[in-house]
């Protein structure tokens, strides 16, 4: 499957990918603020942003994508950088294919299986949304607010949302993401691990890297670090940017 990419800077290269219901968009701010010391590939994995849809979206599919964009541009071995789904589908990559990763950054989750509750809610009330009947932003987002009441995730859901001649639709597969999301919220076991440096980003608010999942962490990655980013949660890069691009900029030369 070939991703699309938005590619920002000169350099050595550093490949970003975004978490669930996110995009390359939500993250060129960091790629414009490492652009001086890095070739930035912010990457929409399947089913997301301008990428190709497909029914299947485990973590082995999606590692299988970005090994084969590193592959085809001759980026390997290449920094990688995964938030939250794009961390996983980042540490999957490294145990997999360790010869094609460099260095590892995972911002805010563990190689561990998670039960969010929330997920389905959020895919359900996206596709319950009656599109044809919103002439404005504020309709889709009216329609929303019930089942997700929160303004700020309402606000980075409809991120996802595009106005073509008119007309509004979702970027996203929500029938596709809907259908995954047990492989998503999971963790693919593996008896393998990457030795190569790994820096693991949590947000001081977030419960996404927890105490107990430290085991697990230096099982699969025994050359770890995990820092924590103060006043911060699940999108540390947006909550605390000059603090997130501080510590990244350190990770790329561990």
């Amino acid at each position: 499957m070939e991703l699309n990419a938005q590619i920002t800077g000169e350099g050595s290269p550093l490949v970003i990918l975004h978490g669930l219901f996110g995009s390359a968009r939500n993250w060129a701010s960091i790629a414009r603020g490492l652009a001086d010391i890095r070739q930035v590939h912010a990457l929409d994995l399947r089913n997301h942003g301008s990428s190709p849809w497909a029914e299947e979206m485990t973590y082995e599919r999606m590692a299988e994508d970005v090994a084969g964009y590193i592959e085809r541009r001759g980026l390997a071995p290449t920094d990688l950088l995964g938030h939250s789904m794009g961390g996983k589908a980042a540490m999957v990559l490294a145990l997999q294919q360790p010869e094609l990763v460099d260095r590892l950054i995972v911002v805010d989750i563990a190689p561990v299986d998670y039960v969010r509750d929330s997920f389905p809610t959020y895919v359900a009330a996206m596709r319950a949304v009656d599109l044809a009947a919103g002439h404005r932003r504020a309709d889709i987002d009216a329609q929303l607010a019930g089942a997700i009441p929160d303004p700020l995730l309402r606000a980075f859901l409809l991120q996802n949302l595009v106005s073509e001649d008119g007309r509004f639709r979702w970027r996203l597969n929500l029938p596709g993401i809907g259908a995954n999301l047990p492989a998503i919220t999971a963790f693919p076991p593996s008896d393998k691990s990457f030795t190569g440096p790994t820096t693991f980003l949590a947000g001081e608010h977030s419960d996404y890297i927890r105490p107990r999942d430290e085991g697990a962490i230096r099982r699969l990655f025994p050359r770890a670090g995990i820092f924590e980013i103060g006043q911060s949660g699940h999108w540390p890069h947006a909550e605390q940017p000059e603090r997130f691009l501080a510590l990244v900029r350190q990770a790329l030369v561990r």
